[in-house]
């Protein structure tokens, strides 16, 4: 099956493969990863292999979408990922993203969160789509904001007792701003 890729000004984003294995081990035990979206357990290269193949494959297979690996057309360096989530214990289609510490702060996950909500709401065919985040996540709360989500409340996910924000966007309030 042919998956959906994206471009923007300066990234190329496609669907996370096995291939990036060495790239999402490292990625999911930076700091940042471990303390706002938690352990993984993703303690080798092939665990993060495993994890691709388990957890992102299959929903990509099913729905279309999934995990994308964030590639920097500059140099073809992985900076990143983002994606859209079809996550347990939450209504709706969830928007993440995270990058290795060097690529932070450079507007790439505006870039490539906005390509993908667009993506999410004209070539997907959502309806709305949500984020969540820990309250103590300052710098995920403004890029969410920014990317024209609205606070919604607060919620807990299965087995995790943290209550963590809930933001919202709908299609039908993005076609107006875009004009489509």
């Amino acid at each position: 099956m042919k998956y959906r890729t994206f471009e923007t000004e300066r990234l190329y984003i496609r669907p996370t493969l096995e291939e990036d294995s060495e790239f999402i081990f490292e990625l999911f035990n930076t700091p940042k990863w471990i303390k706002y979206i938690g352990d993984r357990n993703i303690t080798t290269v092939e665990k993060a292999r495993e994890y691709i193949k388990n957890k992102m494959f299959p929903q990509l297979e099913k729905l279309g979408y999934s995990n994308y690996t964030l590639i920097a057309k500059q140099d073809n360096q992985k900076v990143g990922t983002c994606g859209l989530y079809d996550r347990e214990g939450l209504e709706g289609i969830d928007i993440g993203f995270a990058f290795l510490p060097e690529f932070e702060k450079m507007g790439f996950a505006f870039e490539a969160a906005g390509r993908l909500k667009k993506a999410a709401f004209v070539e997907f065919g959502l309806d709305a789509i949500c984020a969540i985040t820990k309250k103590d996540n300052i710098s995920s709360q403004r890029l969410i904001e920014k990317l024209g989500l609205e606070l919604n409340g607060t919620i807990k996910l299965l087995d995790d007792n943290e209550e963590l924000l809930l933001y919202k966007a709908e299609k039908e309030n993005w076609l107006e701003q875009h004009a489509l």
